[in-house]
């Protein structure tokens, strides 16, 4: 029997990225802004010429992706807002009140879940290396993943909570 052709990942990777327009280039950056960044630095990123990403940073101010907190040096960040408004707008569409409710409900038991088992009241409580070595058999990477779901958790809970409560008053105004 002959071996399945081999898949080179990479290549594919670095083929997919190649194919991306400037702006999915220029969003995809600013998905990843936590902090302000200077346009010459999110350029780079994109690999893009600064005048360019201006332009296309520009555009998505305007939709409210991005925040311009600084023009001398010009800096972007993401938007959480904006963010957050299209998840309250999905679950809105989505979900019937009962389905929202269901889903608070599941959430708030994989949190609880979560203080226990960290006893702890929020995941920045948590001492990811003192729980890796003190439990022999997990690894600070399963701590962290933990602790990433537990802060998902949270914000999905309050997001499904806000959409809930905007649905209960029949108020889709965010």
């Amino acid at each position: 029997m002959s071996e399945p052709p081999s898949i080179d990942l990479v290549a594919e990777w670095e083929a997919e990225l190649e194919r991306r327009t400037t702006v999915e280039k220029i969003y995809d950056v600013a998905l990843q802004l936590r902090e302000p960044l200077r346009v010459a630095d999110i350029a780079d990123r994109a690999g893009i010429t600064p005048d360019t990403a201006r332009e296309h940073l520009n555009f998505l101010t305007e939709l409210g992706v991005v925040k311009n907190p600084s023009d001398d040096p010009a800096t972007y960040e993401r938007n959480d807002a904006y963010f957050e408004r299209r998840r309250i707008d999905q679950l809105w569409t989505e979900h019937s009140v009962e389905e929202l409710q269901e889903r608070i409900r599941e959430l708030a038991a994989r949190i609880a879940d979560y203080e226990a088992a960290y006893d702890a009241s929020t995941p920045a409580a948590v001492d990811a290396a003192t729980v890796a070595e003190a439990s022999g058999d997990r690894t600070i990477d399963d701590v962290y993943s933990d602790l990433r779901d537990w802060v998902t958790a949270q914000e999905e809970r309050k997001l499904t909570k806000r959409t809930r409560l905007q649905r209960c008053r029949g108020d889709n105004q965010q």
